[in-house]
């Protein structure tokens, strides 16, 4: 029989004959792998996560024009194009034009309503967005001020058909006082309106009308940490010749805050399970090396060195090490699900690399706590110990 299979075969007996404080240890092991497997995972995943939930409360990167003219459709498509596709959630692009309702001033607000609804989910919409022309959302100090609801018609000065309001929009701030359309039916107001009485704050309507609508403000959700993002936003000021990117500081300083505490949460947790696990598995190996003295006595006296006595102990706890952590890598990945799922409703990115990292840690931890064992195993004397002493 070889060694290494007679070694193996002495390690199951002594793990079975045992098997009552083996497997509380074994749980133990178990326990503390799910938390620290579970622990990484969600920490990996959680800058992913809390990302998405970020983007709920608006654009974090706006780029702008410099000087007069606004954002042209090329320079708009530039800056996109320096933005990584997987992390764009949304890009909106806004024209603000001055116009009249009843002879009242008002500002049309024209983007493309289905990246506004991207890069403003937190915009509260008492009714329906528009989907088609000639529809509008009028924020609530305008439906205030001239008694429109959902259903009510209006029209602004600069257009020769009136507008549908499908909708009340409540956000808090200014957007309240525009009303939102299209991009088109915004460039169709300015195209109507007066060249010396109605020019918007980028440009005249007849400008407009001749070279392109372009854009007075980009606005970009990207699901990116704060130092990626000052990046994207280096990349487009070089890269892209007459506009400005901006970081919404508020917005990615809050973010950053926030993942640097739940990492350092996430770490001290798993710390203290850790050092809990070592316990537990210290107290359960000194258990077993008070219960074995006899025989471990025995054993010296028939010329057993240390080091096999060593190599008998340590091999005992990392198969529990080993076994501990393959049970926390499955029941880890159970766990982060759980979380993640219930917490930010969405499923986990599981990286296949912590399965063999938790394992190895595992084992490791389990080695560690057997030291202090280890060394009470070698220090016993045969002589005194089959005294009966």
């Amino acid at each position: 029989m070889r060694k290494s299979t007679f070694f193996m075969k002495m390690i199951a007996a002594s793990l079975l004959k045992r098997r009552g404080r083996m497997i509380t240890a074994l749980l133990a092991v178990s326990i503390g792998s799910t938390v620290l497997c579970g622990l990484l995972t969600l920490s990996f995943d959680i800058p992913r996560q809390m990302g998405r939930e970020f983007r709920s409360y608006g654009a974090n990167l706006i780029v702008y024009p410099q000087g007069e003219g606004g954002l042209s459709e090329a320079a708009t498509q530039t800056a996109l194009s320096q933005v990584p596709p997987e992390a764009l959630v949304g890009a909106a692009p806004y024209r603000y034009q001055l116009t009249k309702i009843n002879e009242r001033p008002f500002v049309a607000a024209g983007t493309d309503l289905d990246e506004a609804r991207k890069t403003s989910p937190w915009w509260f919409v008492l009714g329906r967005w528009p989907s088609q022309a000639g529809e509008a959302l009028i924020g609530k100090e305008i439906a205030q001020t001239l008694q429109l609801a959902a259903g009510s018609a209006f029209t602004p000065a600069g257009s020769d058909t009136p507008f549908t309001v499908t909708g009340i929009l409540e956000t808090g701030g200014v957007e309240e006082s525009f009303f939102v359309v299209s991009m088109a039916d915004c460039a169709r107001i300015a195209a109507g309106l007066d060249v010396a009485g109605a020019c918007g704050n980028a440009g005249s309507g007849a400008e407009s009308g001749a070279s392109g609508f372009a854009a007075d403000v980009l606005e970009l959700s990207v699901a990116r940490d704060a130092q990626t993002l000052a990046a994207i936003a280096a990349g487009i000021n070089q890269n892209v010749p007459g506009v400005e990117a901006h970081l919404v500081k508020r917005l990615t300083s809050s973010e950053g805050g926030v993942l640097t505490k739940l990492g350092s949460l996430t770490a001290i947790v798993t710390l203290i399970v850790l050092l809990l696990t070592m316990i537990c598995v210290a107290t359960t190996m000194i258990s077993v090396v008070a219960e074995r003295r006899r025989e471990i006595g025995l054993k010296k006296a028939l010329g057993a060195a240390n080091r096999s006595l060593l190599a008998e102990f340590l091999g005992e706890a990392v198969f529990l090490g080993l076994l501990g952590g393959l049970l926390g890598a499955i029941l880890g990945i159970v766990f982060a699900q759980g979380v993640s799922v219930n917490v930010f409703h969405r499923p986990i990115a599981w990286r296949s690399s912590l399965a063999p990292l938790t394992i190895t840690a595992s084992a490791l931890i389990t080695a560690l706590s057997s030291l202090l064992p280890l060394k009470q195993a070698v220090s016993v004397d045969p002589v005194i110990v089959l005294r009966g002493e």
